[in-house]
């Protein structure tokens, strides 16, 4: 064989070894069907961790709230309490004094069910 021959049979060669490495490299690189699951798995976890975190906050402020209602509600309770008292003792007061105190408008319907008295 001549040089020339030699040199056109090793670039053939090298073409097809080329070829073949490109081929196998594009497989390579392909992402596969189970790549693009795990994928999407990890994109749909992390959203679900950031919306757990968002919902967390969330009621962390709402638990907040809420306890600030029920302190309210109490000292409300407690200012309710005395104010009866007050209102009994002053009606007594005017009994006592042979008087007649006036008398009470009636009670709205939204607060019958929290006034449970007879002043």
């Amino acid at each position: 064989m001549s040089v020339e021959m030699w040199t056109a049979v090793s670039s053939g060669v090298v073409g097809v070894a080329s070829a073949g490495a490109a081929v196998w490299t594009g497989r390579a690189a392909r992402r596969t069907r189970r790549d693009h699951r795990r994928d999407d798995f990890t994109v749909v976890t992390d959203a679900m961790r950031k919306e757990i975190g968002r919902q967390a906050g969330r009621l962390d402020e709402l638990e907040a709230a809420a306890e600030v209602q029920e302190k309210r509600l109490e000292g409300a309770g407690v200012a309710i309490s005395y104010l009866i008292g007050r209102v009994r003792g002053l009606t007594d007061w005017v009994r006592a004094a042979g008087l007649e105190p006036p008398v009470a408008p009636p009670i709205p319907e939204r607060a019958r069910e929290f006034i449970h008295h007879d002043v």
